[in-house]
This record gives C-alpha cells, sequence and structure tokens, in this order.
C-alpha cells in the first residue's frame, strides 16, 4: 500500500499474462473490456473532460478521498491485493511478458502444484467475499449487505463485470469443472471452522470478514455463497460456457492440453494478478466518478 492510488494506475500493465488471460475472455463479454490505464487517461476516459485545469482538479480530490482513511477506499484495494497475493508467484516474468508468443505450460509442469478440490473450493468462494466486501467498502456501507451487492450484479460491466467472468471461469470451470458450483457447496458444507482458520488466504482478509452469529466467518462464507451462486449459474448458462470453451480461448496464447486443466489453473492462479489489476480499475473510477461529481 505504500503507492498512491495514481501511482497504481500508472504502473497498470498492457501486457503480461493477466492481461492475455482477461482478452481471452473477450468472448464471454465482447467488448466490455477495455484496459484502462494511465491515471490521466482514465481520468478523461471517465469525465469525458479534455480541460486540464478540470482534469488536476479531479485528480487532487480524488487522491485525497483514497487518502482519507475515514473512507474504505484503501481497504477496498488491500482486499484485492490480498487475494492474489495468497497464491505463490512464478518465476517466469520475462515469459510471461512475451507479447503474441505461446507460454509452454508442459515444460513447467514440474514447478506447479494444483490445489486440491478443498483448497480450490476456498479460494473461489474467499475471492469472491473480496467482492462482496470490497463493494461495500468503496460504497460506504456494511460489509453483511449482500443483498446490496446482489443488486448491483444487474448493474455490472466493463472491468467489474469482467472480474466476475474470470472468477466463474479461471477459478471455476477450469479447475473444477462444470458442477463447480454445486461441488464449491458441498466442499463449503463440509468445511470446519478449524479448516477455515488453517487456510493462509482467510487469515489475511479474516479481519474483514463478518461474523454471522452461531455460523461465525464460516457461516457468512457460506451463505453468501449460496446467495450468489444463483447469479454465477445463471452466467454460465446464459453464455452457454463449458471448460472447453474457456480453455479453447486460452489455447491461443498458452499450450495445454484438455486434461491438464488442473495444471492450467495451477499456472493462471501463480502468474496472474486479475483481481488486483481489475481492482485497480474499479476504484479508479469510483474515485474518479466521486470527484467529479463533487466539483
Amino acid at each position: 500500500m505504500s503507492k498512491t492510488i495514481n501511482e497504481r494506475v500508472d504502473a497498470l500493465p498492457n501486457s503480461g499474462m493477466t492481461i492475455f488471460a482477461l482478452n481471452s475472455l473477450d468472448f464471454v463479454i465482447p467488448g466490455q473490456w477495455n484496459n484502462l490505464i494511465g491515471w490521466e487517461n482514465t481520468i478523461r476516459t471517465v469525465t469525458g473532460e479534455d480541460d486540464t485545469s478540470l482534469i488536476q482538479m479531479v485528480s487532487d480530490r480524488a487522491i485525497e478521498l483514497y487518502n482519507d482513511k475515514s473512507q474504505g477506499y484503501q481497504n477496498a484495494l488491500f482486499l484485492y491485493d490480498t487475494i492474489d497475493s495468497a497464491g505463490s508467484a512464478l518465476g517466469t516474468a520475462a515469459l510471461a511478458n512475451k507479447v503474441g508468443e505461446k507460454v509452454p505450460l508442459l515444460g513447467l509442469l514440474n514447478k506447479l502444484t494444483p490445489r486440491a478440490d478443498k483448497a480450490q473450493a476456498i479460494d473461489l468462494s474467499l475471492k469472491l467475499i473480496v467482492e462482496i466486501l470490497a463493494f461495500c467498502k468503496i460504497n460506504g456501507i456494511p460489509g453483511d449487505s449482500v443483498g446490496d451487492f446482489m443488486a448491483s450484479l444487474a448493474d455490472y460491466g466493463g472491468e467489474a463485470l469482467m472480474r466476475m467472468a474470470a472468477l466463474v471461469c479461471f477459478d471455476g470451470l477450469i479447475p473444477l469443472g462444470p458442477d463447480f458450483i454445486s461441488l464449491v457447496t458441498e466442499k463449503l458444507g463440509n468445511l470446519t471452522e478449524g479448516e477455515l482458520k488453517d487456510n493462509s488466504g482467510f487469515n489475511k482478509i479474516k479481519r474483514f470478514i463478518p461474523d454471522r452469529g452461531a455460523g461465525g466467518q464460516l457461516g457468512f462464507i457460506q451463505s453468501s455463497f449460496g446467495t450468489v451462486s444463483n447469479w454465477m449459474g445463471g452466467f454460465v448458462a446464459d453464455h452457454d460456457l463449458t471448460p472447453k470453451k474457456v480453455v479453447n480461448n486460452l489455447q491461443s496464447f498458452i499450450e495445454v492440453t484438455d486434461d491438464k486443466l488442473d495444471y492450467l489453473a495451477a499456472f493462471l492462479d501463480m502468474s496472474t494478478n486479475y483481481y488486483a489489476h481489475t481492482g485497480v480499475q474499479t476504484l479508479a473510477k469510483r474515485l474518479i466518478d466521486r470527484a467529479y461529481a463533487e466539483i
């Protein structure tokens, strides 16, 4: 969190594995996401303004809002960053940045350790919880406002919708198969508080997760996933998504066979940070929108 929000937006990359992976999902939500980078460029795009002095005023106010710790913006960015960093980084930065070249995943298998279904189910559910919590932080509402989050999903677009599409495809369909929703529901239903507390990702964000009565934080995670699962199921059905379709589009830049999908999921987890990348874009847009409206 040492960088300011404008520095984070300026530092967003325009190539690499994260961008390749997200671009491969354009077939799911065509034209919805473009990789908007650069602080001033983002202000101009969001506001539609060209006046230099006005752009500077919006910039100053947006940065002021972000720096105000009584607001939830810094916590939202912490959540986006942390849920991505829960996975270990794969030391293939140079390889990942070879624009237009395929990444020979088959040669990296000995460096990858696919997660067990239970671990993958926890990871997916925690990413979903982060989406809910960050939404609440950005909008200044209580962290257990799942109903407000569900209402907002109908209006999701751009980088926010792409983040949800990536969650469904990269953390659901590819590692867990077409029945990932029922599988995650089952794994969460059999999960104990002790097993949850052994998860490193959970421990990094648990201070933000509401404690819902007798069910505790696990109960909140279970009920939240159950609430959003209908939306995810509808998203899969509406877009006729299958693991094969997602992989076919990924294969334009990653060499992998259909029997190695667990390794592909591990590779994506370790070589992309789509939550942090799109999260920065979401946060920047909300800050700029608010700053512009106030000015």
